[in-house]
């Protein structure tokens, strides 16, 4: 059985290039495109583990980060965030809000994501 992964990304094109090569890769990808989607996805689809940007129409990525750790039965789904927002303040925010880690889009290459994914799921290729 696929994980189950749940890509909150308001940039068409990244979240279509990161979904696109998580699929290939053999993993169940379900898409969110802002903030308010991504939470009634996260109820809805029961991800094993999500990747979340921080800019997003609406309610903010923080936000939905607060969102998922404040549902009982979602709380310890993983949260990788994937953002642009690379400042010390923004990571901390992050980490202490409950996300496993934080990748800054710039620095990571789709493929690298892959791989980060594969270590929060503890699978190895």
């Amino acid at each position: 059985m696929a994980s189950k992964i749940l890509v909150i990304e308001d940039d068409k094109f990244l979240r279509e290039l990161i979904t696109q090569k998580l699929k290939r890769e053999g993993y169940d990808v379900r898409e969110a495109v802002d903030g308010e989607d991504g939470v009634k996805k996260v109820t809805e689809e029961k991800p094993d583990i999500i990747l979340l940007d921080l800019i997003l129409p609406g309610i903010d990525g923080f936000e939905v980060l607060s969102k998922i750790k404040d549902n009982p039965e979602r709380k310890d789904v993983p949260v990788v965030i994937l953002s642009n927002l690379g400042q010390k303040d923004d990571v901390e925010r992050g980490l202490k809000l409950g996300a496993v880690d934080f990748l800054i889009k710039a620095h990571f290459t789709p493929g690298e994501i892959i791989e980060k994914v594969e270590a929060v799921l503890g699978k190895k290729k």
